[in-house]
């Protein structure tokens, strides 16, 4: 192999448990965004843009989607010979075989893929952001520092540092101390969870760490130590759009962003495009009588009845009479006639019954699950139908076949679930 100066390794085996029923079957960085990406198309497509050639993917939760996606890496020209990007799930050694258990413990049982390729510098990357980024200017401050890591960091309101990991620096840039939810912030430099280290002394630090602590994470203890005993740990400032879209309100704000007339986000940069596995479409069809405002529509919809302030992925149909306001509605998904549907997000490949209502009725946070359902909005599962004539309400989650018979008097009231 080649040396290579940096490899960069992404971290996309989360489940995402705040996005609800959205990653009950598809790991989070599989979950799409826009239209037609996926959430982990936004760290690839900054990769090959960076020049950053070699990429290894750790996955662990629900990997099938996420491994068939980035297959051999074609979209992002990462099908090469030496470095392109690898799948790099958790494995049997000897006797032994675990899951991976923090975000450092899983760089650290991939030593020897990083070694293969003898970089002086790694890049770890989280798999379920959405940003664009030059990793390679980055890169050039570290080395300007002759640092042993530097860490991307964002500033965020102060009345929200308290929700981050919060870094506090000196006049140089120099992290002197890591806090993570800090109930009174210092400062409201956030992580963005994007790390470059010298590789020599993170692979030290992993294996000492390693010894120590079972479940290695970056956050809690790598980071930490590096600081304390007074490694070159430096702050890299990104003044750029970045979002954690780490539960169902932020998801659904984020893709509500793109159907603004000059979106905070442009995925329609020629410069720095963000490149996706998607094989040849359909042109879009809207039909004679259909009514679409500021919404995105991707490739191969047919829309026959209203879209409005809406994303729609690939493929979906709306048929005649059907309204969708607010909502993100994912690929192969089809809306029957009459169905009325408001502040929702409905996954892939499911089915909307005719006239059926959804986002309807008392905004009140859900039961058992106020955590992930409380800001109003209806999420439906993937491969999930839903009858004819039904009302949804708000804040509820609907996942499986469901039948007429599963709902109440023809209803599921606000804040609740339903799940065959």
């Amino acid at each position: 192999m080649n040396k290579k100066e940096m490899i960069a390794m992404l971290l996309a085996g989360g489940q995402g448990s705040r996005l609800g029923i959205l990653t009950k079957q598809i790991a989070k960085p599989a979950v799409m965004f826009g239209g037609k990406y996926r959430i982990i198309d936004f760290p690839l497509s900054n990769c090959i843009n960076s020049g950053i050639d070699t990429v290894g993917v750790l996955t662990q939760y629900e990997p099938l989607l996420l491994t068939r996606h980035i297959g051999i890496g074609i979209p992002w020209d990462l099908d090469r010979r030496n470095g392109g990007v690898t799948v790099l799930p958790p494995f049997v050694k000897g006797n032994e075989g675990s899951w991976y258990s923090g975000t450092a413990n899983a760089i650290y049982h991939n030593i020897r893929y990083i070694d293969e390729y003898n970089p002086e510098y790694i890049l770890v990357l989280s798999g379920d952001h959405v940003y664009k980024m030059d990793y390679s200017a980055m890169l050039e401050e570290h080395k300007k520092n002759n640092a042993d890591a530097t860490i991307a960091v964002i500033e965020v309101p102060m009345d929200i540092a308290n929700q981050f990991g919060i870094m506090n620096t000196n006049e140089e840039g120099r992290i002197v101390e890591f806090e993570e939810k800090p109930a009174k912030p210092k400062s409201n430099l956030a992580s963005m969870g994007i790390y470059i280290f010298t590789w020599d002394v993170l692979k030290k630090a992993l294996i000492k760490d390693n010894t120590i602590h079972e479940a290695s994470d970056f956050g809690k203890h790598i980071i930490p130590d590096m600081i304390n005993s007074e490694k070159n740990v430096y702050a890299y400032k990104f003044n750029d759009y970045w979002r954690d879209i780490g539960t169902i309100e932020a998801y659904w704000k984020a893709n509500m962003e793109l159907t603004e007339t000059v979106p905070v986000f442009n995925l329609y940069d020629e410069f720095w495009k963000i490149y996706t596995n998607i094989e040849h479409q359909l042109p879009q069809y809207i039909g004679e009588g259909a009514k679409v405002s500021q919404s995105l529509i991707s490739e191969g919809c047919e829309v026959y009845g209203e879209v409005h302030n809406s994303v729609l992925g690939p493929r979906v149909i709306i048929e005649e009479g059907a309204v969708v306001k607010n909502s993100i509605i994912m690929a192969e998904t089809v809306i029957r006639k009459g169905a009325q549907l408001d502040t929702c997000i409905v996954s892939e490949k499911s089915e909307i019954g005719e006239n059926t209502e959804i986002g309807v009725g008392e905004n009140v946070p859900h039961i058992t699950k106020a955590r992930i359902y409380s800001s109003g909005i209806t999420v439906i599962g993937d491969n999930t139908v839903v009858p004819a004539n039904i009302i949804i309400g708000k804040n509820c989650e609907v996942g499986g076949h469901t039948l007429e018979e599963h709902y109440l008097d023809g209803v599921l009231e606000s804040g609740h679930s339903l799940i065959v």
